[in-house]
């Protein structure tokens, strides 16, 4: 069962580069990685991995649903990940809600202003 429930994973983590295309972006490196080391795989190398722009993109484009984080946190999929991996992935799904696209960068934030 767990190789099947692997190879449905994989599927669905190589589906997404189709559906992430259709609204203008081509995770080419995700794809690559997941066909190298399949998808289980590279999802647990990459939900620890900072930096990565393409949940960003799919913040930007209000569809996270379309994330590989997404995916981890199914529950159909929670049995290949370790629970570590499971709240990582929620986590970054849930700060997606407020977070800015940064492309890397650190945005600056005034938080105490003195008045003169």
């Amino acid at each position: 069962m767990t190789k099947t429930l692997q190879a449905k994973f994989h599927g669905e983590m190589l589906a997404l580069y189709d559906h992430c295309a259709l609204i203008g972006f081509r995770p080419v490196l995700f794809r690559r990685l997941v066909i190298l080391k399949g998808g289980v795989e590279a999802a647990r190398e990459l939900v620890f991995k900072p930096g990565t722009t393409g949940l960003e993109r799919l913040i930007e484009a209000k569809k996270t649903e379309l994330s590989m984080e997404a995916a981890m946190t199914r529950p159909e999929y929670r049995a290949l990940f370790a629970p570590l991996e499971i709240k990582e992935a929620a986590k970054r799904l849930e700060g997606s809600a407020t977070r800015e696209r940064s492309r890397g960068r650190l945005n600056a934030t005034i938080t105490n202003t003195k008045q003169a």
